[in-house]
């Protein structure tokens, strides 16, 4: 008996051995004296997921749930679950789990949880409160990570309410508080923030990089530089590490104020405590010094990034694109876009854009429609932004019919018109001072719900001025009030000639 025990430990031994090294599933065998016993088989799915091997864990699985002649033990497969869910495989992991169910495996804390967590990534709250519901009917307690996963989800929809009422009934740990400290930074509501950072010291905790990347971001996102280097400070002054991720905001938002010089300070500050630039950084600096005027200083740092061995993205082309465009070196910005599509770049539509814009604003309407022909030749569709782009290159020429003939071949694609294509169309016929297209227009726009802005007004007011017609003049003055849109000097000053025309 000690040697068939014996045998069989050592037979399942060489099984695991050979699965780990093995592709193949197939070959394991499932009946007889080597048959694998539940633990070992159990650990070779779990190799088969740390390794990352999730379709080999899986044929494994199948093969020996099949018939139910191997019966799992209870969270046996929770590793695979788990794997699955990390792994974006969230309609795998629901097939499994149905399999799991069918097969009889029982459900642990940790099987509800992974499912729990995929229902809150999916926006799906009802759903995960219903198997919380169902966790607690099959005998098993709701834990910290469980609250901790719903207040993630209530916190990704911005539903902070649900969120805290789930907190209030918890006895919340570090996650809890630095989870509500997020939500609450992404909904702008910076002063819950900091009161759930006070809260989560009174209970004990210390706020962590996290804690302190949502607040310095959140901060940044309002433009409130001054608080979010507080923040950086108070990191600094606790001897919290600090962290590139928490510089990128502050650099962009130095850039965003004009002040290129004391951004250039903050990344030499940053490299002076031992941290390099990544490509978050680049981006920043390059998109900043385009921004400003200054491409040749952003091509110094597009050049240090290849050296550094980081690779530009199509957000470091496009702002590269973008600056050129704007010192009107648009022949510059056409050659570096086919010279990044050459070498393997799939250009994006906000890439086109930006290339079609620049041919736009430099007058070049036949090479911006060209690049249009191109783009969908490559399969990228055009969007609002594109028309609106080429309605107002062809605003500035004065072809207000080609812009009209735009707008209706714009909802042919299904591309719905907004605001700037109205605008846009607006103000080519106000230049033409065409009051009958100009009302028909404003009408189309109120039909379509969209309540004209102070732009399509002044657009009407200088279309119906050429015409000389005081009295709409007056009324687009009195609708314009009644909205609460208040006129600038000009749309009053409009008003008054009219009158004293009128006189």
């Amino acid at each position: 008996m000690r040697n068939l025990r014996l045998f069989n430990i050592r037979s399942s031994a060489f099984v695991l051995r050979r699965s780990l090294h093995a592709s193949p599933a197939a070959d394991f065998p499932s009946e007889g004296p080597t048959a694998v016993d539940p633990p070992t088989l159990e650990r070779l799915i779990n190799n088969f997921c740390a390794s990352g091997r999730l379709d080999e864990a899986l044929s494994v699985f199948r093969r020996h749930v099949e018939g139910g002649a191997f019966r799992f033990r209870r969270g046996s497969c929770d590793g695979l679950l788990s794997g699955l869910a990390g792994d974006g495989r969230t309609e795998e992991a629901w097939i499994l789990y149905a399999e799991m169910f069918r097969a009889r495996i029982p459900s642990t804390v940790a099987t509800f949880n992974v499912m729990i967590d995929v229902l809150c990534r999916e926006g799906k709250m009802k759903k995960a409160r219903g198997f919380v519901r169902q966790m607690e009917a099959s005998g098993l307690h709701p834990t910290v990570a469980t609250y901790n996963t719903l207040i993630r989800g209530y916190c990704s929809c911005g539903n902070l309410e649900e969120a805290l009422e789930i907190m209030g009934a918890m006895n919340p740990d570090v996650h809890t508080y630095e989870t509500m400290v997020i939500g609450f930074c992404k909904e702008g509501k910076l002063g819950e923030a900091a009161e759930q950072v006070k809260a989560m010291e009174l209970a004990g905790f210390a706020p962590n990089v996290e804690t302190y990347r949502a607040l310095i971001d959140g901060h940044c996102e309002n433009g409130e530089l001054e608080a979010a280097f507080q923040w950086r400070d108070e990191m600094v002054q606790r001897g919290v590490g600090l962290a590139v991720s928490i510089y990128n905001p502050l650099v962009h938002v130095l850039f965003m104020r004009g002040r290129s010089g004391d951004a250039d300070c903050l990344v030499e500050e940053m490299r002076g405590v031992g941290m390099d630039p990544d490509e978050v950084t680049y981006n920043i600096l390059i998109n900043g010094y385009c921004r400003g005027g200054n491409i040749e200083k952003a091509f110094d740092i597009y050049n240090e990034m290849h050296l550094k061995g980081i690779h530009p993205s199509q957000v470091t082309h496009t702002s590269l694109v973008y600056g050129l465009c704007k010192r009107g070196r648009v022949s510059e910005a056409d050659n570096l876009f086919w010279k990044v599509a050459v070498e393997g770049f799939v250009p994006d539509i906000a890439m086109y854009n930006t290339l079609i814009d620049g041919h736009c604003v430099d007058g070049n309407m036949e090479r911006a429609f060209e690049i249009l022909g191109e783009m969908e030749g490559r399969k990228v569709k055009a969007d609002g932004v594109t028309f609106n782009i080429l309605m107002q290159g062809l605003c500035r020429l004065g072809r207000a019919e080609e812009v009209r003939k735009l707008l209706e071949e714009m909802k042919k694609r299904g591309v719905e018109p907004d605001h700037t294509s109205y605008n846009t169309l607006i103000s080519a016929y106000s230049r033409r001072g065409e009051k009958k297209d100009l009302l028909k227009l404003r009408e189309e726009m109120l039909g379509k719900c969209y309540n004209p802005t102070l732009l399509t007004y002044k657009a009407l007011m200088e279309g119906l001025y050429k015409t000389k017609d005081g009295v709409r003049v007056d009324e687009v003055l009195s609708k314009l009030i009644d909205r609460g849109i208040t006129p600038d000097a000009g749309m009053y000053l409009s008003s008054m000639e009219e009158i004293g025309d009128r006189e």
